[in-house]
């Protein structure tokens, strides 16, 4: 992994920010959902962990 000046860092957000806001409607709301689903995902996997260990500490991992 090399370091990036933190003017190129600036800058290459900039560029990720701009391509968002000219993204479709559409692909926002697919990538919402999309990022909902793994998030719903990832809550369901650590309770059922949780549970089936009797560990909540393991299921936080």
């Amino acid at each position: 992994m090399g370091y990036i000046v933190p003017a190129d860092l600036a800058r290459k957000m900039i560029d990720a920010g701009e391509a968002k806001i000219f993204m479709s409607t559409r692909d926002t709301l697919i990538r919402a959902y999309m990022a909902g689903a793994i998030l719903t995902l990832g809550a369901a996997f650590a309770i059922t962990i949780s549970v089936q260990t009797g560990v909540p500490l393991i299921g936080a991992l």
